[in-house]
């Protein structure tokens, strides 16, 4: 009963996002891949509302329920009737009364198992497709036959462009990069390649300058970005890692396919406030810096924080505290294996292994050479953060990171300093999921 009123809803709230679209026909901008939706989808808006009124997916409603809930602009009821009662009355109201529209809708477009993205593609009509990256064993590949499966599902968005709509590649991930060949549309490519029409130098830490002895701690990154002659300066404070370089180079690109001023999208991007739980910089107990990745773990995203861990500068220990990457299927343990090797080829110095899979980068780490007292096994987030608050040191820099099911983020509450600004600092903390075991 509570399925078929789940269909019900959602036939009707895709129905009135079909109208409201037709009534204001605003412009459209989808985002997809297996990495790094989320934060391109925030960089985009933040350049694009620089020129225009426009709107987002909230947090990651990228779901066949949540694109309709950011067409109409109302919120996710969860299980409560007379809210989802109220959204389908505000989306005929909205459809009826006049009202103010955005001019673009910045969409995250998200596939969970096979046809998801055939059934998107049957309503939304877009006007820029941006693919982000895919990596070689991608998150929700438990729920498809091969990495190819998965592929060809997520270039299906690309059959949601108009005629004279523009996609937009990342010219570094060799199976994105192939989508442009059996499409007719306008395209741009992004990335650290070459031959990429908007392209980044390698990446490079800031730090704070540690007068007055205090400690030099990271503060963010720095690149330049080549495009069409021209060479531009981009600096994200907070944030680490080549994904929000990635996101920074999307937004780029898009304003660049639109003939938007460059200068102005750049500038825009210095004050990005990244999603959370995405490589951010927290200030932890004891004088330390936590790097919060825990929004969702996959083998390509906690390879790229490993990495950029183990280039920082100016810490005392480096300590990874890695939960289990979840929805791999058969690809489980070799890929968290994969992991141990990589912790001990990055010179981090402290491992902490959270779940029962978990454990084979335990078993990676040990046979890549790393000492097994700097190894340490837990079963819960909550295990782990509690083990944190007595061992972690003036100086250290914890990166934490697994799958949203690890909720990692409880163990980056147990150290952050300032734990009464929790709610604007960590993921996960709406009463839903604060209530969840």
């Amino acid at each position: 009963m509570k399925n078929n009123l789940k269909k019900i809803v959602t036939f009707i709230l895709i129905l009135e996002s079909k109208l409201i679209l037709w009534k204001y026909k605003p412009r459209i901008v989808a985002i997809t891949g297996t990495v790094g939706k989320t934060s391109t989808k925030d960089a985009i808006y933040q350049s694009l509302s620089q020129f225009y009124f426009i709107r987002k997916s909230d947090k990651s409603y990228n779901s066949e329920i949540g694109l309709p809930l950011t067409i109409l602009g109302v919120p996710n009821a969860w299980d409560h009737p007379i809210g989802w009662l109220k959204n389908l009355c505000y989306g005929l109201w909205l459809f009826i009364w006049p009202h103010t529209y955005p001019e673009w809708l910045v969409l995250e477009v998200g596939v969970g198992k096979p046809g998801d993205m055939a059934r998107t593609a049957l309503w939304l009509k877009t006007d820029v497709v941006v693919i982000t990256a895919i990596g070689q064993l991608p998150v929700h590949i438990e729920f498809f036959n091969s990495r190819e499966h998965l592929i060809k599902e997520k270039a299906g968005l690309i059959k949601t462009l108009k005629k004279d709509g523009v996609l937009i590649l990342n010219a570094d991930d060799d199976a994105v990069l192939d989508m442009k060949v059996n499409s007719k549309h306008t395209f741009f490519t992004y990335g650290f390649n070459s031959n990429a029409d908007v392209v980044a130098s390698s990446e490079q830490i800031s730090y704070t300058d540690g007068k007055n002895g205090e400690i030099i701690k990271p503060d963010g990154i720095a690149f330049r970005v080549d495009v069409e002659g021209k060479s531009l300066p981009v600096q994200l404070d907070g944030v680490f890692g080549k994904n929000h370089i990635y996101s920074a180079l999307a937004s780029i690109t898009f304003s660049f396919s639109q003939k938007l001023n460059l200068l102005t999208t750049v500038n825009a991007l210095k004050k990005f406030d990244a999603p959370l739980g995405r490589m951010h910089l927290l200030s932890g107990i004891n004088d330390t810096s936590i790097l919060d990745d825990t929004y969702n773990s996959s083998p390509f995203a906690t390879t790229s924080a490993l990495k950029t861990l183990g280039i920082l500068q100016h810490i005392n220990r480096k300590i990874a505290v890695l939960g289990d990457m979840l929805e791999l299927g058969k690809h489980t343990e070799e890929a968290h294996y994969a992991l141990g090797i990589l912790v001990k080829e990055n010179n981090i110095d402290i491992l902490c292994v959270v779940g029962p899979r978990a454990k084979f980068i335990k078993q990676g780490a040990i046979q890549a050479g790393m000492k097994e007292d700097n190894i340490f096994e837990f079963d819960t987030s909550r295990e782990v953060g509690e083990f944190l608050k007595s061992f972690i040191i003036k100086g250290d820099c914890i990166l934490i990171k697994g799958s949203q099911g690890m909720r990692m983020e409880r163990t980056v509450e147990a150290i952050l300093l300032d734990i009464k600004n929790k709610k604007n600092l960590l993921v996960r903390q709406d009463v839903e999921w604060v209530n969840k075991l």
